[in-house]
């Protein structure tokens, strides 16, 4: 795991939940008495890009291929020790943007269909059950916004203003196609070209430009779900997105405590062939599965108010 807080933030949430789910509580059910949700017929729905299907690098394709040590994988393993079964269904696509959601034009879906409409489907197919649907767009949205270490402003305000008119368009036409058991949930992002900060003087300015860039999207993000009342994975939080305190990094020596967890929570600092690579390893996938579940309602499903827009604990 990475240094000092994001691991002390990890492990504190591990420790709950295995605790929790060994006593065969829900996280924070209290004084309401809610039971936990039905085990039997809850499904859980991983729409976005190439971080939903827990894609990363492998000798056999070095640019990365879908596993199953994505944080998808590793919710629907924290929900069991909950005592929660979930039947997990992924309709991401690598490169995925906001458009592409919508409007298609990428290469996941037949020339008519949407991953948007995909899931549209899904859901009203499901609409009886209860459930979890995690969203994670819009880094692919800003991606062609940085080239050869240098930022377009330009280009990312752009990127960010389609965000902010797309995004809501997405929620609006899942929240519609869904039953009222179903649970929302926002993913936000790391920044994983923080760890060009490694590379000098110019990969110093470059990570200082894109930790900015990223930042402004999960503030975007996190504004966008509000107004929808969905809940918000803090991802940027466990990756310690802004924090520059001093930490040793091994076989490097000191660096800000963003940077080591850039490169220990994802592939940038591999060796290749399977480095330098922007998506998480098992471990950083495992943070985001952890931001995710320290959002949930308690309990997220079978309980008046636990549905689509439910507060959360």
């Amino acid at each position: 795991m990475a240094k000092a807080s994001a691991r002390r933030w990890v492990a504190t949430l591990v420790g709950t939940t295995l605790l929790l789910g060994a006593v065969g509580l829900v996280a924070g059910a209290s004084a309401a008495g809610a039971d936990t949700p039905t085990a039997t017929d809850s499904f859980y729905l991983a729409l976005g890009g190439s971080g939903s299907l827990g894609v990363q690098p492998t000798l056999a394709y070095p640019k990365g291929q879908g596993t199953t040590s994505g944080y998808a994988n590793d919710l629907v393993s924290y929900e069991a020790s909950r005592g929660v079964s979930l039947d997990l269904t992924q309709l991401g696509c690598s490169g995925e943007t906001t458009s592409m959601m919508i409007n298609g034009d990428d290469k996941c879906y037949r020339e008519h269909d949407t991953q948007l409409a995909e899931a549209m489907v899904f859901l009203v197919q499901h609409h009886d059950q209860s459930g979890i649907v995690t969203i994670d767009v819009g880094f692919n949205d800003l991606r062609p916004c940085w080239r050869n270490e240098s930022v377009n402003v330009a280009c990312a305000d752009s990127a960010i203003a389609e965000i902010r008119q797309q995004l809501p368009t997405i929620i609006d036409g899942l929240e519609g196609a869904a039953g009222p058991n179903v649970t929302f949930v926002g993913v936000g992002h790391y920044d994983p070209y923080l760890a060009a900060a490694l590379d000098g003087a110019a990969g110093k300015s470059f990570a200082a430009s894109t930790d900015r860039v990223i930042g402004r999207l999960n503030e975007v993000l996190e504004s966008i779900y509000d107004a929808s009342h969905v809940a918000f994975a803090p991802v940027g939080d466990v990756f310690e997105l802004h924090d520059r305190s001093s930490v040793k990094l091994a076989g490097v020596g000191v660096v800000p405590e963003n940077v080591a967890n850039a490169c220990e929570l994802t592939w940038m600092c591999a060796p290749a062939p399977l480095g330098p690579n922007v998506h998480p390893n098992a471990e950083g996938y495992e943070a985001i599965a952890l931001a995710i579940e320290s959002v949930l309602p308690t309990p997220w499903a079978d309980a008046p108010g636990t549905g689509v827009g439910a507060d959360t604990h």
